[in-house]
């Protein structure tokens, strides 16, 4: 076995057998003081979890099983440790908690970047962001630029090899009339172009409405996070004559701070964003822990209610279900141990719960420490698909099959992000990472997930040789226009 498929193995099994809430561990009063988390009522304090069993991930070969479903959920600024099973301290996911204790929970897995839209260009692409104009953006904030409809993307290849694929909620890969999932391999798109909404009135970063089925606006002022959950629980129980992949994107727990109920503070935004300020959707001066906690605690409920559906269709043996974040957590997130937070490529803006479910294939109660990032999904769900990437636009992702399937040992390989202040390339258990202040670090993640001791000055050779692979691979990208 190869030093760094050692390193990638070994990192694995410092995964726990078994796990308790982070409150049960060292007590939620310590933890929550320690962030500043208000004490809990009764009714809302977080009960100690049982104990759950997880033995290191193992491949149940000799399984078998038809193409499956494809149902990818994204959460929106979902920090690492803002499930119950991540650590949470004050957060109930009884749901998600429950996807991943029926399948196979990931400690190590990351965004493709540390905003929204760069990610979703390097899901739907397979690709880093900066191959393509639109994935320079950090977030998309204009109409210039988005993902190009001759770019292939994991719809479009599943399409061709037979799937019905469809995307509901945010899309935040450019605006009409250019842009469009209809225009990038799905069927179907029900949701918003921008990348935040008001959950009410459906107002976005322009004051303009954003729900859309389709490429027409579609009128529904009830809370967007029960309409998506109605949209996609419909999908999933409808009567498919062909295996089909439905990209679920949920807003939540984005920006604005606003739960179901909240009509006097969606109201108050509101009327900011008629005023003329258009910055009130940033929600600044709004927001708590405990509203943070409500629409984290929404989410799982409307996870669990598309799951519910997906049993009543009796799809749920064959339908692979995987959710995850599309970057790190926010203001009002719980990271720790994790430094940074979106936006940054510390481990807390790019690290990400996520969970697999495949009843069919994957045996439940597993945890695993492969370090995973989102273009890894995509040459995994192509692969399980049938589908083959095109070979003008290849993969900077590996498939993931060999390894969920098969038992195959993991690709030796690094994983790369760049922003435009920051840059970061992990390989095995040693990131090499350079804020924005110019400084070359090196963390051994096995040992400092927090990244606070550097180990660069005591290992200057492997600094080198990491800092001119992330070099070798950056001058293979598109760079980011003059003065941005």
């Amino acid at each position: 076995m190869s030093s760094q498929n050692s390193n990638l193995r070994s990192h694995a099994s410092h995964a726990p057998l078994t796990r308790r809430a982070f409150g049960a561990a060292v007590g939620v009063t310590a933890a929550t003081a320690a962030v500043g988390i208000p004490a809990a009522s009764p009714a809302s304090a977080a009960p100690v979890a049982e104990e759950v069993h997880e033995r290191p991930f193992r491949a149940a070969r000799g399984k078998h099983s038809r193409r499956p479903n494809i149902l990818f959920i994204l959460g929106d600024d979902l920090g690492w440790a803002d499930l119950s099973s991540y650590g949470s301290p004050h957060i109930r996911t009884p749901h998600l908690d429950r996807l991943g204790q029926q399948g196979v929970r990931f400690t190590d897995a990351y965004s493709g970047s540390a905003t929204c839209s760069p990610t979703r260009f390097s899901l739907y692409t397979g690709r880093y962001p900066g191959r393509t104009e639109g994935g320079l953006a950090e977030p998309i904030a204009d109409r210039s630029v988005g993902l190009e409809p001759t770019h292939p993307t994991l719809a479009s290849l599943l399409r061709g090899a037979g799937y019905a694929t469809a995307l509901i909620g945010k899309w935040h890969c450019g605006y009409l009339p250019d842009y469009s999932p209809t225009k990038s391999g799905w069927d179907e798109f029900f949701g918003n172009f921008g990348g935040a909404l008001e959950y009410y009135s459906k107002l976005g970063l322009g004051g303009e409405y954003d729900l859309y089925e389709g490429d027409a606006e579609y009128r529904d002022l009830r809370y967007y996070t029960r309409i998506l959950t109605e949209r996609a629980s419909e999908y999933v129980q409808r009567e498919h004559d062909r295996p089909w992949l439905l990209n679920l994107n949920f807003t939540t727990p984005h920006w604005p701070w606003i739960a179901e109920g909240d009509t006097a503070e969606s109201a108050e935004v509101v009327r900011k964003i008629k005023a003329g300020g258009l910055s009130a959707l940033f929600h600044a001066d709004g927001g708590t822990v405990e509203k943070y906690r409500q629409m984290v605690e929404d989410l799982d409920r409307s996870v669990g209610e598309v799951l519910k559906a997906l049993a009543r269709s009796g799809q749920e043996e064959d339908t692979l279900v995987f959710f995850a974040s599309d970057n790190g957590g926010e203001r009002f997130s719980y990271q720790w141990p994790l430094s940074g937070n979106k936006s940054s490529l510390l481990e807390g803006g790019i690290r990400v719960p996520a969970v697999l479910r495949w009843p069919a294939r994957i045996d439940p109660h597993q945890v695993s420490g492969l370090p995973v990032f989102s273009p890894d999904w995509t040459a995994t769900l192509l692969e399980l698909g049938g589908a083959r990437p095109d070979p003008a636009y290849p993969l900077d992702g590996i498939s993931l099959a060999g390894y969920l399937l098969r038992g195959e040992e993991p690709q030796e390989r690094d994983l790369f992000w760049r922003v435009r202040k920051e840059r970061a390339l992990r390989r095995g258990d040693w990131k090499y990472y350079r804020g924005s202040g110019g400084r070359d670090q090196l963390f051994q993640l096995s040992r400092d997930q927090r990244e606070q001791a550097d180990r660069a000055a005591a290992e200057p050779e492997l600094l080198a040789e990491l800092r001119a692979s992330w070099e070798r691979t950056d001058a293979g990208l598109l760079p980011y226009p003059t003065g941005s």
